[in-house]
């Protein structure tokens, strides 16, 4: 006999209810939205494994499949913008690709640049590349100021340790 997990008022047999009764449904909807049947059966799974864990609250919810369905689309926008901003920075790398007296910018560096995380790149590219101020900075990511500078500040501190000063100075810091 299987075991039946309780949390408050719901079970896992509700939530097995609920997925076989909505799957289906809220697959037809993500697949409208994003027209690649692969993609929306990912997205889908991934909003149920997030009804799953949030259980006793998703079940409350006014609308359980509206939720699920939100859930997937979000998923999918977060999905869209990561991989802009990687295309963006692929991009990026492309123009840096090019004869170094054409971009002035050392392939050391670059090297280092692509070894840090996504928003400390991002960070980097808008302070230092583009030459925007902290709350421009902010402002373009769609984060806060202080997380532009602690993002910043972490970047900083991974290219000295890896020898490279951040300014007019292209020695390595003995």
């Amino acid at each position: 006999m299987a075991t039946v997990r309780r949390v408050g008022n719901v079970t896992d047999v509700d939530f097995q209810e609920f997925y076989r009764a909505n799957r289906d449904p809220c697959l037809r909807a993500v697949l409208v939205g994003v027209g690649d049947r692969q993609l929306a059966e990912d997205l889908v799974a991934e909003a149920f494994a997030r009804a799953w864990a949030a259980w006793p609250k998703v079940s409350r919810h006014p609308a359980p499949r509206a939720w699920v369905v939100r859930t997937a689309n979000n998923t999918r926008i977060s999905w869209w913008r990561r991989r802009r901003r990687e295309t963006a920075l692929d991009d990026a790398a492309d123009v840096a690709a090019a004869p170094q007296s054409d971009r002035g910018v050392d392939p050391a560096l670059l090297g280092l640049l692509r070894q840090l995380p996504q928003r400390q790149r991002e960070v980097i590219a808008y302070r230092v590349f583009l030459d925007l101020d902290t709350d421009a900075t902010a402002q373009a990511l769609g984060i806060a100021p202080g997380t532009v500078k602690a993002h910043l500040s972490r970047a900083v501190a991974t290219l000295r340790a890896n020898h490279i000063l951040v300014g007019n100075s292209s020695e390595a810091r003995p």
